[in-house]
């Protein structure tokens, strides 16, 4: 699939993302049978136009944090915007959204989402465990279901970036870097080049890594200096923030780690 990211531009998709929103965002509250949707990773299961339904790209997802702002992916663009809601009903307006060029299947369907939510449509909420259902007045619905967040102790968090707060790099080629917090209190993985484990204790938003035990292998320059920046995390005490599949770890000189869960 060849998707190639453009500049942002306002399409007309918000009702979608800020269906999720039914607990308390943006300018009124909403209300479920169940638990919040709020700050919750909804995977889109199908959309029903004039009762026929077809099944959504895999990646679809709307999320909408406890501030209201909404983010997702609508199986080949990604979208942010911000959620009005009232009850059980939810209001919209504009979103932005990237603007590529995906498969024939997802961008079919992603046109039909559009038509069924553009122009000024509200949606009624209903959640039912894990699932949650958006009915426009006319009958249309958009099915979706509660996706578990990965835990932060017993995941392989594979790295794909660093950088800083102003600039983000993906990882070399060839660089094999991630980390298990173990139940145990234990930091273990590999640092792009060589292996390591160190102790590590998680509190208040922090991981203090104690003093790093590795092998002693020798690998390309770009490997060696993704080591060496990994290995600024050691004998420091790094911020973490979790988003669903998702970690971010934060050093104390800047240094930004960004890690995703391995399936």
């Amino acid at each position: 699939m060849d998707k190639q990211r453009t500049t942002l531009s306002v399409l007309t998709l918000l009702p979608l993302a800020v269906a999720c929103g039914t607990q308390s965002a943006g300018s009124g509250s909403a209300r479920t049978d169940s638990a919040p949707v709020t700050g919750v990773h909804w995977t889109v299961d199908s959309l029903t136009v004039d009762g026929k339904t077809a099944q959504a790209p895999s990646g679809a997802y709307l999320r909408i944090g406890e501030d209201g702002r909404v983010s997702g992916n609508l199986g080949c663009n990604g979208f942010g915007s911000k959620a009005t809601l009232d009850g059980d009903r939810v209001e919209f307006g504009e979103i932005q959204t990237t603007d590529m060029g995906c498969e024939k299947g997802p961008m079919s369907f992603e046109r039909s989402l559009s038509r069924t939510v553009a122009g000024g449509s509200a949606f009624t909420t209903k959640a039912d465990g894990d699932k949650l259902t958006l009915t426009a007045d006319n009958g249309d619905r958009i099915s979706l279901t509660k996706e578990q967040d990965a835990p932060l102790r017993g995941t392989k968090w594979t790295v794909t970036a660093l950088g800083d707060t102003n600039v983000s790099q993906p990882l070399p080629k060839g660089a094999n870097a991630y980390f298990v917090l173990g139940e145990d209190g234990t930091f273990d993985g590999r640092l792009g080049c060589n292996h390591a484990s160190a102790q590590a204790t998680v509190s208040d938003g922090h991981i203090t890594l104690g003093r790093v035990r590795t092998t002693r292998m020798m690998c390309q320059g770009s490997l060696m200096r993704t080591e060496k920046t990994l290995l600024e995390l050691f004998d420091s005490k790094p911020a973490y923030t979790l988003d669903h599949r998702g970690i971010t770890l934060t050093s104390t000189n800047g240094t930004i780690v960004s890690a995703v869960a391995d399936e």
